[in-house]
């Protein structure tokens, strides 16, 4: 009989530390390729950041799969199924790969359309599209990783995944430099020789994570794994998924229909907003982390039909997460013309950005409830309310009142940062109530019994006479 390993009862604090850490590790390293870029040129630095925006989009996709595999295998791991737990993981391999194969032909093959769409200014173009070319391989991995790197958190591995994240960051640093600068005879490449590095990174990332796999899960995939499409384990995937993912795309067009105000405000306004919004998402890195921690912590719980002690872990992770969000908000603020000192020169920028962030003390603790309560509701299985719901207060709220006051009032950037507050404490209140009403249990107590009715049964050995 194959022995599917069981990890024991995650802790918060224990997983989430190294999920907090890859994500400002992603955070650092984002900087520093800009400011590596940014020494080529300033026309190249723009080409990378509006390819890499590109990238992000199709990215956001990939938690069609990583986060339902992630949260069904946690379901499966608490009611002590590693049985199952083992079929979402290797169906999880062929839904990645093809949709990291189709993300990837999109962007390699429509590279020029959709830098146009973007409406990249020609002089860019020679250096980008190529670049974007390269990308559309790097997608391929990109989705397997993801996904892979969902397992492992999954089952607790989250030290391991972080291990994999700084070993693909050092790989693209080694290998990409000398191709981006020029080294000895190799020619001087720019965002091509970038492109390179992250696409050798990615390669030997997931032969590490094969490697793992085999390790810590006892899990090596055969071939069949990494093509074809399973029916049942794809429905379980999507019926988490599929919302988490518009969830995602959802909060994309809105941010970027805030941002087509901003930027008709004028080049300072955009600039403070761009600023702002680098300072903002170090702050709440933190309550990422935690909403990520909380998901996984749940669903196991959930999977274990421990609901009571899921409540309690929700609450333990929104008393942090408000905490460390209040205080972080609270320490920027004090800093602000400090902290936007070492962004830029202009008086006006910052004296306007350093008020503004007095706005942010009021919007991460809403964000807060966000990050932690949705996370907690997607792991029950109460996946459809946070999206549906979600997408009304994105455009209802963050959209039309930064137009309201922003744009038609004349409030400017105060206007449309009083909108994302008040966005983000529209959803956290709802989605708080909702989980305070319990109407999560009932999709909690439903996943229960699907997980339980699919594990199998051993008739009763019959007794000798």
């Amino acid at each position: 009989m194959t022995r599917h390993p069981i990890p024991p009862r995650p802790r918060l604090f224990a997983i989430t530390w190294p999920i907090f850490s890859e994500h400002l590790l992603h955070a650092l390293v984002g900087l520093l390729f800009v400011w590596l870029t940014a020494r080529i040129s300033d026309d190249t630095a723009a080409a990378f950041g509006l390819s890499n925006q590109i990238m992000a989009f199709f990215i956001i996709l990939f938690r069609l799969v990583g986060v339902g595999a992630s949260v069904v295998i946690t379901q499966y791991l608490g009611a002590r199924d590693g049985a199952g737990a083992e079929r979402i993981a290797r169906a999880s391999l062929g839904a990645a790969v093809w949709l990291g194969l189709a993300s990837g032909a999109v962007v390699a093959l429509g590279a020029g359309p959709l830098l146009s769409l973007m409406q990249l200014p020609e002089a860019l173009r020679p250096e980008a599209q190529p670049y974007l070319v390269i990308l559309g391989f790097v997608l391929c991995a990109d989705a397997v990783i993801a996904t892979m790197s969902s397992v492992l958190r999954a089952h607790t591995h989250t030290r391991d995944t972080l291990r994999l994240m700084v070993g693909m960051y050092v790989v693209s640093l080694a290998a990409g430099l000398p191709l981006m600068f020029g080294f000895g005879p190799i020619p001087k490449l720019g965002l091509v020789g970038i492109g390179l590095g992250f696409l050798f990174a990615r390669i030997a990332s997931v032969a590490l994570h094969l490697w793992l796999w085999r390790l810590r899960l006892q899990i090596r995939p055969h071939g069949s794994d990494w093509w074809r499409l399973r029916a049942g384990p794809m429905r379980e995937m999507a019926h988490i998924g599929l919302p988490g993912a518009g969830e995602n795309v959802a909060y994309r067009i809105a941010f970027t229909w805030v941002l087509a105000f901003v930027a008709a405000m004028g080049s300072s306004e955009l600039a403070t907003h761009t600023y702002l919004l680098q300072v903002s998402y170090f702050i709440l890195l933190t309550g990422l982390a935690i909403g990520f921690g909380t998901e996984i912590v749940v669903g196991h719980q959930v999977g274990a039909g421990h609901l009571h002690d899921a409540n309690t872990d929700v609450k333990r992770a929104l008393a942090w997460g408000l905490g460390v969000s209040t205080t972080l908000a609270l320490v920027a603020a004090l800093c602000g013309r400090a902290i936007f000192s070492f962004f830029t020169d202009d008086p006006t920028i910052i004296a306007a950005g350093s008020q503004l962030l007095w706005v942010t003390l009021v919007l991460e603790p809403g964000r807060a409830f966000n990050l932690v309560v949705i996370n907690a509701l997607r792991a029950t299985g109460d996946a459809r309310f946070p999206v549906g719901f979600g997408v009304f207060s994105m455009f209802g709220v963050a959209v039309g009142v930064a137009w309201l006051l922003g744009v038609h009032a004349g409030w400017g950037l105060l206007g449309v940062w009083i909108a994302m507050a008040a966005d983000e404490w529209v959803r956290g209140i709802a989605m708080y109530i909702r989980w305070r009403r319990l109407a999560w249990v009932s999709h909690a107590r439903a996943t229960r019994r699907r997980i339980l009715a699919q594990q199998p049964t051993y008739p009763e050995p019959v007794q000798a006479t």
